[in-house]
């Protein structure tokens, strides 16, 4: 048993005890409890976070699979454009496959098909497009019109997809009624010099090249002239000062003029003339009348086209200097078959075309050519990109008489005599890993690609 005054000691201390662990506890709280709360907040938001990335990855797993052949396109510029896409980079894994093409037009700018093809779900869901740029937009311009009109003919397809709650359509200020007046009645004129100029110790030179185009394009005609201006001057220095000059000039005007008759047939004038010392032309002209045939309508040549031209005319030549068969001058009736070949899909392209011609008086002085280039995707991240040509050639009638000096050879400052000429470039490429290509990162210059195009860099 314990005393009264042990008892009273006893229950002393056990106060004492329990109030310092009652402030123990406290403390404990006041640190515990705020770093509960913020573990809280922290798995709130983050699982919110979470769910919304789940949401995010949900929407882009339910994307439209989008593979662009296009090989002008700022491809970086459109993935930010349009983000609510996946673009792959095989066509085989998309549900939409758009191949863009382009082509000269008469107002100086160019003329871009876009060709929209559904695949998979969207079989048969097929669209086309066109728009056209002019000579006064700048490259932002044309590229941002570009892009404006790839998200119009994708609507059709995602407005199928989840993301359709996430697209919102406007237009960019009201619209008015305006009739339009062309004062200059479709005729384009553009100019353009070109100086280019290199020097070090013991060389320099100096490049002059001109060009004036004029032309005029509408439904049933095409008149293009072009007048070019080349000059190449060359100058060496030897150690003791001695300098030598060597001179290339060249000076051409081409004139074209086509009328149509109907979806398949056109007939048309050409006509060039020209001076050039390399060729030992003082003054040539040719003077052929054509006419053309497309098995494929004229209105799908950005898809497809197979045509066949025939050309027969005249052609005068006064020469510099007296050529290997002692001629200053003549003139010959000569004729041309021109055989062409473009295609574009899915699958690649192909353009190859086939040349021949001679002079009627001597059919061995002839010529043909074979050219083109051709793109395959021949499995699946499997690419065969060909390009080249070949010719024979048998009609040098304009060589110079006697032998070349070493510098006329070396520097190629005279056409040389040869029967043929072949040059060409064979690419291979493989590629594989992720299917999707999404992801835009500008650092350290701009790079990636897939889908068929890609944006440029500053390296």
């Amino acid at each position: 048993m314990y005393s009264k005054s042990e008892q009273s000691i006893s229950i002393k201390n056990n106060y004492y005890s329990m109030k310092l662990r009652r402030k123990t506890f406290y403390k404990k709280c006041l640190v515990t409890i705020p770093v509960i709360l913020i573990f809280g907040v922290f798995l709130s938001v983050n699982s919110f976070a979470q769910e919304n990335q789940n949401h995010i990855d949900s929407l882009r797993k339910g994307a439209l699979k989008f593979f662009i052949d296009c090989r002008t396109c700022d491809m970086n510029y459109t993935r930010e454009e349009i983000p609510y896409v996946n673009y792959v980079r095989d066509t085989k894994e998309s549900e939409v496959y758009l191949l863009v093409t382009s082509q000269n037009a008469g107002s100086g700018g160019n003329q871009y098909t876009f060709a929209f093809e559904g695949q998979g779900k969207f079989l048969g869901m097929n669209d086309t497009l066109v728009y056209t740029s002019n000579a006064n937009e700048t490259r932002t311009e044309i590229r941002e019109k570009i892009t404006n009109l790839m998200k119009m003919g994708l609507m059709r397809y995602v407005a199928r997809t989840p993301l359709f709650n996430e697209i919102e359509i406007r237009n960019s200020s009201d619209l008015e009624q305006e009739e339009v007046v062309d004062r200059w009645n479709n005729w384009v004129f553009e100019l353009q010099t070109s100086p280019r100029f290199n020097a070090e110790a013991s060389y320099s030179g100096l490049v002059f090249s001109n060009s004036v185009q004029i032309t005029k394009v509408t439904p049933d005609i095409k008149l293009e002239i072009e007048l070019d201006q080349f000059r190449d001057r060359r100058l060496y220095i030897e150690d003791d000062g001695e300098e030598t000059e060597y001179l290339r000039t060249n000076k051409r005007a081409d004139i074209l003029f086509v009328r149509s008759l109907g979806n398949h047939w056109s007939a048309g004038l050409r006509w060039d003339i020209r001076a050039s010392s390399q060729m030992n032309y003082n003054f040539n002209t040719e003077f052929l009348p054509s006419i053309e045939y497309d098995i494929y309508p004229y209105e799908d040549a950005t898809h497809r086209q197979f045509r066949v031209m025939y050309s027969a005319g005249y052609q005068f030549s006064n020469y510099i200097d007296t050529t290997i068969l002692n001629k200053t001058k003549e003139g010959k009736a000569k004729h041309e078959l021109g055989v062409a070949y473009q295609v574009q899909d899915k699958w690649g392209s192909v353009n190859i075309s086939l040349t021949g011609s001679n002079y009627f008086y001597d059919i061995s002085k002839s010529k043909l050519e074979l050219e083109g280039f051709i793109r395959l995707r021949i499995l699946k991240g499997l690419s065969l990109y060909v390009n080249g040509g070949v010719a024979y050639i048998n009609d040098q009638l304009n060589l110079v008489k006697g032998e070349l000096s070493e510098a006329d050879r070396l520097l190629r400052l005279k056409e040389q005599a040869t029967n043929f000429s072949i040059q060409g470039r064979i690419s291979l490429t493989y590629t594989f890993g992720s299917i999707y290509n999404n992801i835009v990162n500008p650092r350290f210059g701009n790079g990636g690609g897939g889908g068929g195009g890609g944006g440029g860099g500053f390296f």
